[in-house]
Order: C-alpha cells, then structure tokens, then sequence
C-alpha cells in the first residue's frame, strides 16, 4: 500500500487529472505491474532463500551420512578419541563446527574453532532440543543450521554427532541482493510510470484534438471544419470520420436553417408591412373608436412593428451569411459619429451619458448607417440592463493601429459562461443573475455580422453585478491606406 500511495503522488507530480481517462489507465497499468514485478519478486527472494538453506541442510546431512564411513577406516589401533578428531579435521570449515559426545554426554572431540563457541552451543543444548535433521535455528543473532545425530560404528553406537553451520553471512547477502532486488523493481516501476504515461498520452492525443475541436467549433465554422489524423490507431481514425461526417451533417443542416429563416423572413415583410400600413391608417381615423379598440390598435401596430424590425434583422443575418450584405465603406470621423449617437441617445433616456473621446480625429474606413445602426443597439442595451442612477460610458480612443469605442455600464454584467456565445443567434442568457429574456436574441449577432463586415472586431468583458464593456475594434483610415 506505501508502494501504491509513492506511484500515486507520482502521478500528480506529472500533472495528470485524477478523472482523466489516462490516469485511470495509466494507474490500472501501474498497479497491475507493481503487482507482477512485486509477486514475482517475492517469488525469487523466498525461492532464493530455500535454496539456500536446502544446500546447508544438505551438506550437513551428507556430512553426517558419510562421517561414521570414515571413523571406520581409521586404524582400529588407535583411540576413539584421536579417530574422531581426524575425521572431524577433515570436514570442518572456518564456519562448519562439529562435535561429537558419548552416550553419558562426556565430549569425545571437537572443531578447533569451537573452542571459544563451546559455552555458547552448551547453552544451546541446554535451552533446546536439537533436531535430528537439519534445521536453521536463531541463536544470539546469526542464522545457524544445526543437527544432531546419532553416531553409529560398526552396529555399535559410539554417541551423538552434533553439526553446526553458521549461514549468517551467506543470509546477509542474500537479504543484500533482495533489497538490490526491490530497489531495482521500484526504478523500474518508476520508469514504467513514466512510460505507461506517456504511450497513453500519445495514444489519446486523437481523442484530445477532436474534443479541442468540438469545444472551439461554431455554428459558423460547420463548413470548414474537419478533423485530420495522420497516425492513429484504426478506431480512432474511424471515431474521426464519424466526427466529419457529423460535422458535413450538421452543417448543411445549419445551412438549410439559414436559407429557410432567410425565405421566411422575406415572405413575411411584405404581407406585414401591409397589415401594419392597414393599422396605422385605422388608428388615424379612430374618431369613432372606444379607448379599447384603440389601445388594441396600438398594441398591435407595436407588435406588428417589433416583427418588422426582427424580420429586417434576420434578412440581414441571411445576406451577411451569404455574403450579400453590402457596405457603402468611406472614411468617417468616429468623434463625429460618437458625438450624435451620444445626444441621439441622451434625448430618449434620463439617464446620464458620459461621452469620453480623445482629442486626436479618429477616422475609420466605414458605413456611417450601419455603424450608427450597431453603436445604438449598444448603448440600449446599455441602458437595458442597468438601474437609472448608474450612468452610461462612451468612450473613444486611438490605440494604433486601431480605434477603440467601448460601451460601458455598471448594471448586472454577464456571466463568464454566457459570454463567448451572447453573439450567438437567438442567444440570450438566462442564468437568474446576467441578461433577461427581453429581446429577439439577434441585435448582438447582427453587430457583431456588421463589425466584421466592416473589417473590425467586437468583444465584451463583463463580471456579474459590476457591469459589462463592450468594445469595437476599427483600422484605423488614414495609418491603413498610406
């Protein structure tokens, strides 16, 4: 589990959401081969360690197989005592002791180093029963294989043989080399988390660009768009064509929804210019009329008029989308213009209107009308959404190589998420805090169409119950045209 939470705080530090499908990947990955390395790690070292101590049983089981063999072929001239400690000079090693006792307990011979080790393997005796086979026994420390076994000579049994193996040190670097071994297994884990990470990230790099794409695509942009993948594995690049024929799809969809609005809106100008000619003439010869009738005359004159003007609005939106909206372009001193739509506005509103221009002429390369048309659907809006004691900013300034004319209030502001679609058709953002439902929807996409027309940008900041600003960018005439 420690192992788990280091990959995990390494996965952070590469900066890789938790939610992301390649961390959930890379992490499965990651766990499924800590799990491998780490079982078969496991695996090595106890598979190491019984070998170890199988070849020391099995040594000293050979030693005690073969040690009555060789008190055998000893002179029989010679003492008990003197035939035993050659045959255990023969087989002792500087970590290999043995020693032998008689029936009574009495010590018949020994290992020259188990001189200053007697006392301690007497107190091994003396605090537990030593096996008869090979067993690894702890004493003061240090691994030792130990056994004692009966010692039979010619059929007659001559005592007990006691072997001792010290496997300390063959233990320490078998616990070295396992250690070696998870050092090992966690770089390796290590570099397998860095390389896992990456072959996923590559392999979802498709997936990455077509939600880039699909995040940062508009109704606009339907025609054109089209999403390339050179290499990439086959479902992808079959994700990717589903993903382009969805967007041919939904384009010409789109286009037909253009044409029919455009049709539409044509259509019924006509018919309702002639209606509306129809009720003005009834409200001027209302003599014989009750109030009634003529505030329903008049309500339905305005009603008639409203439709008018979003029908003109959308042939417009028709015409600009199909390149047909024309611009009667010529050079314009903004602070002129600014100037008449300020008192233009100032006469229908109360409100104050602070005009802020620069001292330097300003002159664009526009139609006079249309921009008109746009700056006073800014300021309306301006005054819209805002209370009647805050007042209403225009400004103009000269920032090469463009002019500047900000709209500003300090009403209700827009919201972050509605602001990169409030140009958007039919679009009206209603959150409970930012703009109402009044309105079509369509005078800000119809500016933005008109700015555009006229090679310049519009855009809009905003926070919510500070205000909004809402800026047009123009080339400047004369720095363009040198």
């Amino acid at each position: 589990m420690k192992l788990i939470r280091q990959l995990q705080k390494i996965i952070k530090k590469i900066k890789i959401p938790s939610s992301s499908l390649q961390f959930q990947l890379t992490l499965e990955l990651v766990i499924l081969s800590v799990i491998g390395l780490g079982s078969v790690a496991f695996w090595a070292g106890w598979q190491m360690e019984q070998n170890l101590v199988a070849a020391h049983k099995q040594t000293l089981e050979y030693i005690a197989m073969r040690f009555p063999e060789q008190l055998e072929v000893y002179n029989e001239a010679e003492s008990l005592e003197t035939v035993i400690e050659k045959a255990i000079s023969r087989v002792e090693t500087s970590n290999l002791m043995v020693w032998v006792k008689n029936p009574q307990g009495q010590l018949l011979g020994q290992s020259s180093s188990l001189n200053n080790s007697l006392v301690e393997f007497q107190a091994v005796e003396n605090t537990q029963q030593i096996p008869t086979k090979p067993q690894v026994v702890r004493f003061n420390g240090r691994d030792i294989v130990l056994c004692g076994t009966p010692l039979i000579v010619n059929g007659d049994m001559v005592g007990k043989l006691y072997l001792s193996q010290d496997i300390t040190l063959d233990q320490q670097k078998l616990n070295f080399s396992l250690w070696r071994l998870f050092f090992i297994s966690i770089v390796t884990v290590t570099v397998l988390v860095i390389a896992i990470s990456y072959t996923i990230s590559t392999g979802l790099k498709p997936l990455k660009k077509m939600s880039r794409v699909a995040s940062t695509i508009k109704a606009d942009d339907l025609s054109g768009a089209k999403l390339t993948l050179n290499q990439a594995p086959q479902e992808i690049i079959g994700l990717a064509q589903a993903f382009n024929e969805m967007l041919f799809r939904l384009s010409a969809s789109w286009e037909q929804q253009r044409q029919f609005v455009g049709n539409v809106s044509h259509e019924l100008r006509t018919p309702l210019t002639i209606v509306l000619g129809y009720l003005q003439s009834l409200l001027r010869r209302s003599d014989n009329l009750s109030t009634h009738q003529i505030q329903a005359l008049e309500t339905a004159t305005a009603e008639t008029e409203r439709t008018i003007r979003m029908l003109e609005d959308l042939l417009d939106l028709a015409r600009a989308d199909s390149g047909n909206l024309h611009f009667h372009c010529q050079p314009l001193m903004l602070n002129t213009l600014v100037t008449e739509v300020a008192q233009m506005s100032q006469k229908v509103t109360d409100r104050t209107i602070n005009l802020i221009i620069t001292d330097e002429d300003v002159i664009t390369c526009a139609d006079q009308d249309r921009l008109q048309q746009v700056l006073i659907n800014l300021v309306d809006n301006a005054l819209k959404y805002s209370s009647p004691p805050q007042p209403i900013d225009i400004i103009l300034e000269k920032c090469f190589p463009n002019a500047l004319i900000h709209i500003r209030d300090y009403g209700i502001g827009i919201s972050l998420a509605h602001q990169q679609r409030i140009f958007e058709r039919f679009y009206r953002a209603d959150d409970g805090m930012t703009r109402s439902r009044d309105g079509t929807g369509l005078g800000l996409a119809l500016a933005k169409g008109m700015i555009e027309g006229m090679e310049g940008t519009i855009k809009v900041r905003s926070k919510p119950q500070e205000g909004s600003v809402f800026t047009i960018s123009l080339p400047l005439w004369g720095d363009s045209h040198d």
